[in-house]
């Protein structure tokens, strides 16, 4: 094996050693995991490193050299292996896209945390609440696709694994002495087919805070001048905003320049740019301006519910029944349910406590503990 950083961590970045080290972990029932992206930096982000923690050992596996660590698939995809994440979400998309692994028997110290009312979620917070530990924030941001790794950004990496599991061993019995471990179990349950979802092509322009306040010819000079940004973005294999940032493609869009001289004129345009790619700006500011008419883009329309003219008040019972549980429960409302859960409820029509179960992602619990609730008011907005 090799050496072990200070903090107990070995760095893996061949594939015996990773091999090998799986070998020894075979038998585990439990490990705590992470990984490292760097979508601060990179356009398409991707796993750089996998952090991984059991009881007795910690290891920090460099995928890089390596490529997909396939022993590493089957215990995260076996039902007999419990996997802990903090905040599995982003983890598990990376997972499925880079891999394909659909990881089983989650739990999740965040979504366990916010099910106890616990508002200051965050690993750092948690930690320090609890085991009085703080951790070195100092790499939030670092560029993980860079090798060599300094041991000091190794050791950073391997603190996000290190405390996982008697985290979990704590979120776990407070979940069940106050009888939520079958709501986290439920929670748990809905995360393992999180995956990587492809975006719609060229349409990512319409997603970017600010679009709605541009009028149609100004979303056309956008959508272009945003394309041409991923494409260099994508060739340099560089994170979009460190290419150009978003509030000089608005200013494209408000005041399309109408030559390279007139780049010099838009707020925050930087004058390498202008002297790379000046012409290449132009031309995608020109095409977006002779889009015609009938072509210019717009917002797709939402899906469009008939409201009827009790809807509203529905919603508002449905909310104080909810919000008075929330204070019962000691829980954010918006943890508790979603205000899209509850005109979910609203629209559904329910009469009974069973018909709640077809409410789209309500879930088991929420209904057990706010489905009669629920019901009274629909029945009272009648």
């Amino acid at each position: 094996m090799p050496p072990a950083h200070s903090d107990g961590a070995l760095y893996l970045d061949k594939p015996e050693q990773v091999d090998r080290f799986l070998n020894q972990i075979s038998g585990v029932k439990e490990l705590a995991l992470d990984t490292e992206g760097a979508s601060f930096h990179r356009f398409l982000d991707r796993i750089y490193l996998l952090q991984l923690s059991t009881r007795e050992h910690s290891a920090i596996i460099d995928p890089l050299p390596i490529g997909s660590p396939a022993g590493l698939g089957q215990l995260l995809q076996s039902k007999s292996v419990e996997v802990v994440f903090h905040d599995a979400d982003y983890d598990l998309r990376l997972l499925h896209q880079d891999y394909g692994w659909h990881v089983t028997n989650i739990f999740d110290t965040r979504i366990a945390s916010q099910l106890l009312g616990i508002k200051s979620f965050g690993l750092a917070a948690l930690l320090e609440q609890f085991f009085d530990v703080k951790l070195d924030k100092k790499h939030q941001r670092a560029d993980w696709s860079m090798r060599p790794l300094t041991p000091d950004m190794l050791a950073y990496a391997a603190q996000d694994t290190r405390y996982l599991l008697q985290l979990k061993d704590h979120m776990k019995g407070e979940l069940t002495r106050r009888g939520r471990l079958r709501w986290a179990e439920e929670e748990f349950a809905r995360i393992e087919g999180t995956r990587w979802e492809a975006e719609e092509s060229m349409e990512g322009f319409l997603r970017l805070k600010g679009a709605r306040d541009l009028s149609r010819p100004e979303l056309a000079v956008l959508r272009e001048v945003a394309n041409w940004r991923d494409a260099v973005a994508a060739q340099l294999d560089r994170a979009t905003f460190r290419v150009m940032g978003n509030e000089v493609l608005f200013e494209l869009a408000r005041r399309p320049p109408k030559s390279v001289s007139e780049l010099s004129t838009i707020k925050g345009m930087p004058k390498g740019m202008i002297e790379r790619a000046g012409a290449e700006i132009v031309a995608a500011v020109r095409r977006g301006a002779e889009v015609p008419e009938a072509e210019l883009p717009k917002f797709p329309r939402g899906q469009r519910w008939n409201k009827d003219r009790d809807f509203d008040e529905r919603v508002a019972r449905l909310k104080a029944v909810r919000d008075s549980a929330a204070t019962r429960l000691e829980l954010d409302p918006g943890v508790l349910c979603s205000r899209e859960r509850l005109e979910n409820i609203a629209r559904s029509g329910a009469k009974t406590i069973d018909d709640l179960a077809s409410v789209p992602d309500l879930r088991r619990w929420q209904i057990e503990e706010m489905g009669a609730g629920f019901i009274r008011a629909l029945e009272s907005a009648v």
